[in-house]
Parts: structure tokens; sequence; C-alpha cells
């Protein structure tokens, strides 16, 4: 781990975590991380609906912070010691914030939901409440009725704000400088980056990091010569790369010849930039692209962590910033619950696993914690980190940083790397671990190594879950999710539309999400036990290596064989450190070592997961609804779909169906839509009862299935 190297060099991981302990508790308070100044505007909106609590409104700012680069705290940032700092010898950021908050906070539920924003976006008023289209912005205001104060702080500091709103919620930090002993001196530091370029549509030119990087300019590289750099393609993740001539490429912004116009770029080679990569014949969507460069420039991006956790103790604990400006929540936060989702789920296992949910007074900065569809950890804490690639998908992005040990949350050994850990070893050190909904989609165990949060690294046996955690693997549910308020995707004319084969996953985890939030609060404020954990096993037979899967035989589908993605040790230098995915990178590409076994949820007749937490949906079921889905023709066929689910649809009836297809029909199954409603009725009663679904989500839930098979055609 980065932190040994810096206090407690050569000593084992268990005695670091003590050492570090120790160390945190004899350093002072007064020279601790923290929020000095906050700068709020007059609120920029009020939500005056008709919620429980009454209106809210809405406050803009920007926090200033600094941290002390030699407290144990903040040491395991990377690069922290190489930034530059003030008169104090602070090393200073600032990032944005935002709040929505009751106006009346008297009549909050004294809840602070701090959601780490996704990309710079923020994504919980579109998660938890239904947007119905052409309706009010905040939709059902399931957030806002609940009485949330919600919360988001910028993390990511290599964003910047599109040209149009909406804006980003970003953050500033310095750029990391070489030094003699201790005064900077500005050299630049340099380094090996591989960027990765998949594209939807023909293109010219790229943003040198691109793909998951969005509105992210990237490090610049170190020449405009790409003599000494090396850019391939490959038409598959698998496939041999080919090495694209030096004379074809250029660090330039270009447009495809006939796309020029007077206030575009020309066509290749271009006007020169040092943050964007101009191919000849331009970038094709059935390719993948990968760029091996020197780059300069490194931001100091881990202070993201500082600031997350430095943001949300000032607006729980501190009544005034350093000038006297006001806490605007000052005095009506009990309970603060962080959540993430996607990017920012992996982010928050980051956070938590990096010690950061202890604050500058050694407390618990987080109670509970909710990370969502991030089974792995974020590529955040390395020099010339790119936090916002995927961690590594079956098609895309594949060997970046994110999949290493430990996953679990408990200890497990890894006998591919001898390394023994878990999530939660530096929160039990300082006795400020928090209580933890973790749910995930199956595309987490077709894509990101979902699996092995709750199997040992072997593949041989389930572990033990800690008693402050519990996590929900939502039945056959894709990634993204999927709105009850949209429409049942249908087959579109042309059929080959779009990057996928299938028809998207249609299949709702919306509400069991609503109440697996409702209980993580009432477990931090009231101490009620949660649902029991809900996943598939090994033990139970329903996780299971991809020989054993008995998806059923559907005419015109490709079936799921060789899309799920693997999981291997790579090797990525000697000042990397795996097991906190932190440090320098100096291996690019990374060396591939051994392979974890793939373990996927068992199916059953329908194709359908036999374990997990149900929906509505899926209890009453008009299809298929996987979490993976195959890339078509013209987009490297043949690979997995990133990210997305499936929808197959079953026939309406036996005479409208295919002879070969083994699922039961729509008719066959409830008859007409008041046997169907019967059934969604008694799937909703079932789950109100598993307390998966609120009562008061109830009828929401049945409307949203019964209206779904009223448009597969069933009368």
């Amino acid at each position: 781990m980065v932190e040994s190297r810096v206090v407690c060099a050569s000593v084992r991981r268990a005695a670091v975590l003590a050492c570090m302990a120790g160390l945190v508790l004899g350093f002072a308070a007064d020279t601790q991380a923290r929020v000095t100044r906050i700068e709020f505007g007059a609120p920029t909106s009020t939500c005056a609906g008709n919620f429980a609590v009454g209106p809210y409104e809405q406050l803009d700012g920007i926090a200033h912070g600094e941290i002390d680069p030699k407290n144990p705290l903040n040491a395991g940032i990377q690069d922290i010691r190489l930034a530059p700092r003030n008169e104090r010898g602070m090393v200073e950021y600032s990032t944005t914030v935002s709040i929505l908050k009751p106006v009346n906070m008297g009549s909050s539920n004294q809840a602070m939901l701090f959601e780490i924003v996704n990309r710079g976006n923020k994504l919980n008023p579109r998660f938890f409440n239904v947007i119905t289209p052409g309706g009010p912005a905040q939709g059902d205001g399931f957030l806002e009725n609940q009485g949330f104060t919600l919360v988001w702080a910028g993390w990511q500091a290599d964003l910047v704000q599109p040209a149009t709103p909406p804006s980003l919620v970003t953050m500033s930090a310095p750029i990391a400088h070489e030094h003699n002993g201790h005064e900077h001196n500005g050299r630049t530091i340099t380094g090996p980056v591989r960027s990765e370029f998949i594209v939807s549509a023909p293109a010219a030119s790229q943003p040198i990091l691109a793909d998951s990087s969005s509105n992210t300019p990237g490090y610049p590289t170190v020449s405009l010569d790409n003599s000494h750099d090396v850019l391939t393609m490959r038409h598959r993740q698998d496939s041999p790369r080919m090495v694209i001539s030096n004379s074809d490429w250029t660090y330039a912004d270009c447009v495809l010849p006939g796309h020029q116009g007077p206030t575009t770029p020309p066509p290749f080679p271009g006007t020169q930039n040092a943050q964007k990569v101009c191919l000849k014949n331009g970038f094709s969507p059935d390719q993948i692209y990968e760029l091996l460069y020197t780059a300069k420039d490194p931001i100091v991006m881990g202070l993201g962590l500082a600031a997350i956790r430095d943001v949300a103790a000032f607006l729980r604990h501190e009544s005034a910033d350093d000038a006297g400006t006001q806490n605007p929540l000052a005095g009506h936060i009990k309970w603060s619950l962080l959540n993430g989702i996607s990017q920012s789920g992996r982010l928050l296992r980051t956070f938590l696993q990096l010690g950061f949910n202890q604050d500058e007074q050694f407390g618990r900065v987080f109670d509970g914690m909710q990370p969502h569809i991030g089974s792995v950890r974020n590529y955040i804490n390395v020099r010339f980190a790119q936090p916002g690639r995927l961690a590594g998908t079956q098609h895309t992005e594949k060997q970046y940083p994110g999949p290493e040990g430990p996953l679990t949350y408990g200890k497990s050994f890894d006998p591919f790397t001898g390394e023994e850990g878990g999530l939660l070893d530096r929160c039990e050190a300082t006795h400020t671990c928090p209580k933890i909904v973790h749910t995930m989609s199956d595309t987490e165990y077709w894509e990101a190594a979902g699996a092995f949060d709750t199997v040992d690294p072997s593949g041989r046996q389930d572990v033990d879950i800690p008693g402050n955690v519990r996590i929900y693997q939502l039945a056959s549910t894709q990634h993204g999710g999927f709105s009850p308020a949209l429409p049942l995707p249908k087959v579109s004319v042309p059929p080959s539309t779009g990057i996928c084969e299938q028809l998207p996953n249609a299949n709702s985890y919306t509400y069991n999400m609503r109440a697996l939030l409702v209980a993580l609060l009432d477990w931090v404020a009231n101490r009620a036990e949660p649902p029991a954990s809900s996943y598939s096993t090994l033990a139970g037979g329903t996780l299971v290596p991809p020989e054993k899967l008995n998806f059923p035989t559907i005419p015109g589908v490709t079936g799921p064989n060789g899309i799920w993605n693997t999981r291997l040790v790579y090797r990525r230098g000697p000042k990397y450190d795996a097991d906190d995915v932190s440090g320098i990178i100096s291996v690019e590409p990374p060396k591939a070592g051994a392979e974890y076994p793939t373990l996927l949820p068992q199916v059953n007749a329908d194709g359908n997961a036999r374990d997990g937490v149900p929906s509505v949906t899926l209890l009453a079921p008009l299809g298929t609804y996987t979490g993976w889905n195959v890339r078509r023709a013209g987009f490297s066929r043949g690979d997995a779909c990133d990210l997305t689910g499936s929808y197959i649809p079953f026939a309406l009836s036996r005479e409208q169906g295919e002879e070969d297809d083994e699922r039961l029909s729509v008719v066959e199954r409830y008859r007409d839509l008041a046997g169907y409603t019967a059934a969604a009725q008694a799937a909703a009663d079932f789950l109100v009862g598993k307390r998966y679904l609120l009562s008061e989500d109830r009828k929401a839930a049945v409307d949203s299935a019964v209206s779904q098979a009223k448009q597969a055609g069933l009368q």
C-alpha cells in the first residue's frame, strides 16, 4: 500500500494499518484537512411542489479547502508531497458545492444524502425520483417527500465545463512537479499514458483521453512529434493489435474530408494540438484504438477523495468557515449518507478502502453508504489518473486499473497475488466504518467481476458478509436500470439500428432502490435491521461458471457465449500498488498474468436470474431480461455491448411465436390483462412483505408493469 512507503516502510499490511491508526490518533487536530472558506450565492431555484416537508431551495457555491501533506490522513494521496503549497505549507483545492434542501429545515428528516457526482453530473434526482416525460422536473418528488437534504461536491479534477448548459459539478486541484528537498523547482513530471478510443460514429479526431473520460481534455503529450509513440487498432477486445503508421496520424484537431466549415479545423493533418489525436482516414466504430504516449503535468487527482471527506464533515459539523460565513446546514444534520452510482459507486468503494471515512477530528464522516453498480474500484489515486474510465468491461477499457483485489468488504485471501485484505480494513482499524447497502445489477457479474464482491478470489466459496454490510443483486437488471415511466422498448424498423443486437433491458429496479435507501436510513437512524442480503451464491447453486449456464434457446438471439469479461492479474510496474489501486504506472500496456475464474448468475427456463432481489416486472415477466447484450455488425460484432442488458420479449401467443422458442407465450402465462394484473398485484404484495418495495410505491409499481403488458398487446 502507498502509505506503507511513507510512514511504515517494510511492514506487512496488517501491521501498517495498526501503525497508521496509531499515528493518526496522535496527530494534532489543528493541522488537519479542512474547508477554510465556503461561498454561496442566493437560492437559485425553489421547488414549490406539494412535498410532504414543504418547498425546496437550491444553493450553489464554491468550497475552498486545504490539507497538510504531512498528515497521515492524507499521506496516501498520490503525489501529495509534490503538490505546490501555500505559505502555511498546505495544499489547496477548490470544489463546486450544490445543496438542495427544504426551505424549512426543521421539517427535514435530518439526513444529508451526499451523492458522488458521475463525471460531474448529478444523478440522484432522476434516479430515485420517477420522471414522467413532459411532467415536472422533480418527477414524483420521492427524495423531497422523504425530507432528504441533497448535497453534491466536485471530486474529478480533470473535467472542464461543456460549451452549453447544464454545468458540471467540478473540482480544481494542482499539478504535481518534481522538487529537491522541500523546495519545488517546477520541473515537469512526465510518464507513460495509455489511452483508448471507441467511437459510436465515424470521427476524424478525438481528445487524447476520450471515450469514457468525457469532458476531459486529457494530459498533453510532451511532444507533437509522434515518432516515439504508438497508435494501434483491433477489431475486438482479444483481436491482435495492428500498428497504424505514424505518418497516418498526428497530434492535432481535424475533421473528415468534406466536413470543413468556416469555424472547424481542416482535414488531416489538422491543426496541431497537444491534447487531440487526428487519424487520416478517421476513427471507425468497428475498431478499438489504443494510444501509448508520454504525457506531462499529472493532476494530484486523489485530492478529490479529501474534498468529499472535508466538505461533508464541514456541512455536518461546522457552524461557519474561517471568515465567519455561516454553514447553511449547521445544526440540522443528524445523519449523513453517501451514495454513488456506477463510476461514482466505484469511487465510493475507493474512498472507503483508502480510509477517507475518517474526518479531521478522527470521527466517522458518513454513517451509511450505498455504492450502486460499482463492483470494483476507481482509477483516481494514480499518477496520470484517468478516473473517468470504466475500469474495464469485456469490450471497452478492459485493462485499466480498478478490478484489482480486494473486492470483498471483509478479509479474503487471493491465491493469485498472495495478498489478504478487505475494503473495511482501514475503517475497522480506526472504528469509522459505516453501515453499507451495496446494490448491483446482473451486468456487474458479466462485465465487472461482481461475483467477487461475495466470493473468495479463488472462486471456490462464498465469503462471510460483515455485519455492517448488506449486498443485494437486483435480479435480471442492466447496469443503468430502466425508468418505470418509459414505454416498453419496441423492435425498431429496420431492426438493426443502434449498437446492440437486442432491445435494452426493460426490467426497472427503481422501486427496489427506493426501498433499500429508506432501509439504509432506518438502519442508521433507528438501528432497524434492513432486509437480509440477497444475491446469487455458490452454495445455493445460483452462481455458476459459464459452461453451466442454462440459458434457453431463443430463435434469432445470439447467445451469451464468450461475452463475459474475464478478470486478470496485471503487472503495472514496481511503483504501482494493486491492493490500493494507487501509485505510479510504468508498464503500459500492463503485463497480463493469472486469470480468475468467471462466475455468473444462473437462470431459469425463461433465461431470468434465479436469485437476488426481484421486481414486480421480474415476478410477472413479459420476456427474458438479461445483464448482457451483444454488439451488432459495424460495431465490433460479437463483443459485449457495454453495460447494456437485453429485453427479449415473449411471443404474445403460441401461434405468434417461433416454433423453436422454448419459452411460454404471454397468453399461456396470464391468459389476459386481468390475469396479468392479478399476477403483478401478488408480486407487489410479496415484495412489500419482504421490504423490497415500499407500501406507498406498490400501486405505481403495479401500474408500470400493467402498462408494459398493455404495450405488449395483452388485452
